[in-house]
């Protein structure tokens, strides 16, 4: 058997494991250990595994994310997501379906602070969802705005995703957060124009138009500015060059915390529940990380990526037409991978490829930040794409009483605009590549 079909055979093994629900980190780590005797031998395998953990876990770099994660576990427990909801409600009730796209700008508003898709779709969806029903829209509707909202949570900052990509692809991780403002922006824009586009063709699933009193806009604003300022404080730092994306993370922590105790939001009990939750899903990524630089080691000594990318740079296959290809795979493994084993996976594989490839002239560091950005986007869809979408078995975990056809049938003018913005971002990389020539 030659090298690269024990390259292809370790990635369909890993499949098998993964549609078996074995967890994630095993199904990379035994077909990767598995490979790598194959390949190189026992001692080897043993002598790479000595240091490969402690390499892995000691990396400073990594410590931004448990941080920004705790961040988030404050937001998600300190009462935040209400001040969002009831802010975005006040500025966008007097339109008709205001409340869905609110719910979908409160999801970007919580997403930039908790960097975390599930927690953003959980946390508003707890909050928009039950005031969306009593006044009467559709149960559609509902749960696919809020579904779909919370896909933002993957690229928005501070995106643990986004963060992993920046960490595995050696890319500044200040210029990794500017690179995903603008594609984040405009899902924002998409969404709530499809919301606003959905609603006149079929009326009957939003009610009338409710003007938010100057009462209520001034008490919401009231409630919103220190959730502004905290942004503002830890993105702004971080953007200015006055501390680094760890220290902005920790700022951003005690910040969050202080303002959910500040509210009577926070107690021991929810202060030790963050801290745990934290905890376990840190130690999930980090599992993750090693399971995937297992397989990721096995791969490397089959030469699969280096092979994978000579046949492409040989094929004469047009670089746009490769990217596409790229895109469709990942909206396909979307089916059985989450978005963060997706991409501590394909990237290590897929990167070589991209970086020998011309883009519209494109250097590394721009075609490294572009990609980040499309494979991020192609995530979001995959939340939301049937037949699997974790958002929507959320949303539907949440709203017991709306069939899951019914959420997936609410998602489709969403996914129409998300693959209009792919198209987009694929076409025109300075969407992407604006604001970090901006600030350079």
């Amino acid at each position: 058997m030659s090298t690269m079909a024990i390259g292809l055979s370790l990635f369909g093994a890993m499949l098998v494991l993964m549609a078996v629900r074995v967890p994630i980190a095993i199904a990379m780590f035994v077909p990767g250990a598995a490979g790598y005797v194959l390949l190189a031998g026992w001692n080897p395998l043993l002598a790479h595994l000595k240091g490969a953990v402690y390499g892995r876990v000691s990396v400073y770099d990594l410590s931004v994310i448990p941080l920004f994660m705790l961040m988030g576990a404050f937001a998600v427990r300190g009462g935040l997501s209400k001040a969002l909801f009831d802010f975005a409600n006040a500025l966008l009730g007097r339109f008709k379906g205001g409340m869905a796209m609110a719910g979908v700008l409160a999801c970007a508003a919580f997403g930039s602070i908790s960097g975390s898709t599930v927690a953003t779709t959980a946390t508003i969806a707890q909050v928009a969802y039950p005031e969306m029903r009593r006044l009467r829209y559709s149960g559609r509707l509902a749960t696919a705005a809020l579904a779909t909202g919370g896909t933002m949570g993957v690229l928005l900052p501070p995106s643990v995703t986004l963060m992993v990509y920046a960490i595995l692809t050696e890319q500044n991780i200040t210029r990794t957060f500017l690179a995903a403002y603008v594609p984040a922006l405009l899902a924002a824009i998409g969404y709530i124009l499809a919301i606003a586009v959905y609603v006149r063709i079929r009326p009957e699933h939003a009610p009338q138009a409710q003007g938010a009193s100057a009462a209520a806009m001034g008490h919401a604003g009231a409630r919103m500015w220190p959730i502004a300022v905290i942004f503002v404080a830890v993105f702004g730092g971080i953007y200015g060059g006055v501390f680094t994306p760890t220290e902005g993370a920790a700022i951003g922590a005690v910040l969050t915390f202080a303002l959910a105790l500040a509210r009577g939001e926070m107690d021991r009990p929810r202060f030790v529940e963050s801290i745990q939750a934290t905890a376990t899903t840190s130690g999930m990524i980090f599992m993750i990380f090693i399971g995937a630089d297992m397989i990721n080691a096995a791969l490397a000594l089959s030469q699969l990526p280096n092979q994978l990318a000579d046949m492409v740079a040989t094929a004469r296959i047009p670089p746009v037409a490769v990217m596409a290809a790229i895109m469709v795979f990942y909206i396909a493994l979307g089916s059985v991978m989450d978005e963060m084993s997706m991409i501590l996976l394909t990237v290590p594989v897929l990167f070589p490829v991209i970086l020998g490839l011309d883009f519209y002239g494109l250097g590394p560091t721009d075609k490294a930040l572009w990609f980040g950005i499309l494979i991020l986007t192609v995530c979001e869809i995959g939340m939301i794409f049937p037949p699997v979408g974790l958002n929507v078995y959320i949303m539907n975990g949440l709203a017991k009483d709306v069939p899951m056809i019914e959420t997936y049938k609410g998602v489709m003018p969403f996914l129409l605009t998300d693959f209009i913005r792919l198209a987009l971002l694929i076409l025109f990389p300075g969407i992407t590549l604006w604001m970090v020539h901006l600030r350079t």
